[in-house]
């Protein structure tokens, strides 16, 4: 089960949020990462535990091409391949094989419904950076 944190601080606490992260390690030992909005003071770190795309594309917090949206995500969406080729339909390009692209372009073409779509067990967090908008969502469990 990976880890996800994050904060809202008025100072840049990078040195922070790294430990959060490093405390929580045991939940994903396969990869961490951090995002630091510096204009909103918006944190956010990671702990993955690979299980879809074990390849480096699928880095998180992971960060849409227009640099716009990020997201951190733990969980599984069962049915994110149906949803992905709804995107590419729509002219949605992938650079992972991961269901947490795949949430987080639902979310840039549908907004907040998008998790309507969603079959799982999941929680992720969305910074929209373009709304200064913070989504904390889960599963309907």
């Amino acid at each position: 089960m990976c880890g996800i944190v994050g904060f809202i601080s008025k100072e840049k606490k990078e040195k922070t949020l790294k430990e959060m992260v490093q405390t929580q390690n045991h939940r994903g030992p396969d990869d961490n990462g951090i995002f630091i909005d510096e204009q909103t003071g918006v944190h956010l770190g990671h702990n993955r535990l690979s299980i879809q795309d074990t390849s480096s594309h699928a880095h998180q917090p992971f960060i849409s091409s227009c640099e716009n949206y990020s997201i951190i995500f733990n969980g599984e969406v069962y049915n994110f391949q149906e949803i992905k080729k709804e995107l590419i339909k729509l002219g949605h390009t992938f650079v992972s094989n991961s269901d947490t692209e795949v949430i987080l372009y639902a979310y840039k073409e549908w907004g907040i419904n998008a998790v309507e779509k969603f079959i799982g067990m999941f929680a992720f967090v969305i910074y929209d950076q373009k709304k200064q908008k913070l989504f904390l969502l889960r599963d309907r469990a």
